[in-house]
């Protein structure tokens, strides 16, 4: 087995690059046209800095984007006057609003198609007007959730328990699969957990990681479900349950650490 530091929670199923800035522009009300880059440069970093803070795994593609965001930072910091005769040159953040257009279009229709009924392999059900029964009907019909507002979320719980703590992940005091399984026992005796309550028996810094790093665990390996009413309602937890109405088992799953 690995050394204890060595615990990487995978981000396979957290969303990537473009999903973090279309999840900054949504966050500070910007206009996708007009990104002010300087803030969005710095609020991206800032997320980057907090996923290696907690150990987590970045992919490549990351810090490809990060790159690519210092770059035309730079290029808006220092503007290139055109000469006499030359056309003006393009708005340097058009590389980056492009690629975000054609990915909105794609989430789009992937979470339109996703939403229907599949009525044969690779055949869909066309959405009647006005067709908005789901699952959740007479309950809360949840928010999109990814990783990014799970970890604005767990900066909240940080900074009314630890204030101005500098988050980092130690993994020597407290065992994350013990963490999970915790989480879940909570689940198997409550329909429902809010988040912030995953955190109020943790006492120290290193607690409160390994508490949410078992969060992200069990959400990727789809034993917990998260839903959000609104924005200004705490997040809800509640456990996947298998079709047959099997429990969730925490053991099945591989933490290296």
């Amino acid at each position: 087995m690995d050394d204890e530091t060595d615990y990487k929670v995978k981000l396979e199923i957290f969303e990537g690059p473009l999903d973090l800035l279309l999840h900054l522009i949504r966050k500070n009300e910007v206009d996708i046209f007009d990104i002010p880059i300087s803030l969005i440069t710095d609020q991206y970093l800032g997320y980057l800095d907090m996923m290696k803070a907690l150990n987590i795994n970045v992919a490549g593609d990351f810090l490809i984007m990060a790159s690519t965001l210092i770059h035309i930072k730079s290029r808006m910091l220092l503007p290139e006057m055109p000469k006499d005769g030359e056309t003006e040159e393009e708005d340097p953040r058009l590389e980056i609003t492009r690629p975000l257009l054609e990915y909105m279009k794609l989430k789009e229709a992937a979470e339109d198609l996703s939403g229907r009924e599949m009525l044969d392999r690779d055949v869909f059900k066309r959405r009647l007007p006005g067709d908005l029964t789901s699952h959740f009907q007479g309950e809360d019909v949840p928010l999109d959730l990814n990783i990014f507002q799970l970890m604005d979320a767990f900066k909240r719980v940080i900074e009314q328990i630890v204030p101005d703590a500098e988050i980092t992940f130690t993994a020597e005091q407290w065992s994350v699969k013990e963490k999970m399984s915790f989480i879940m026992n909570r689940l198997k005796t409550q329909a429902n957990v809010f988040f912030t309550d995953l955190f109020k028996i943790d006492r120290t810094l290193a607690e409160l990681v390994a508490t949410f790093l078992a969060l992200l665990e069990l959400v990727h390996a789809g034993l917990i479900k998260i839903y959000q009413p609104d924005t200004n309602k705490d997040i809800r937890l509640e456990a996947h349950f298998k079709d047959n109405g099997e429990e969730p088992n925490v053991e099945v799953i591989e933490v290296d650490y």
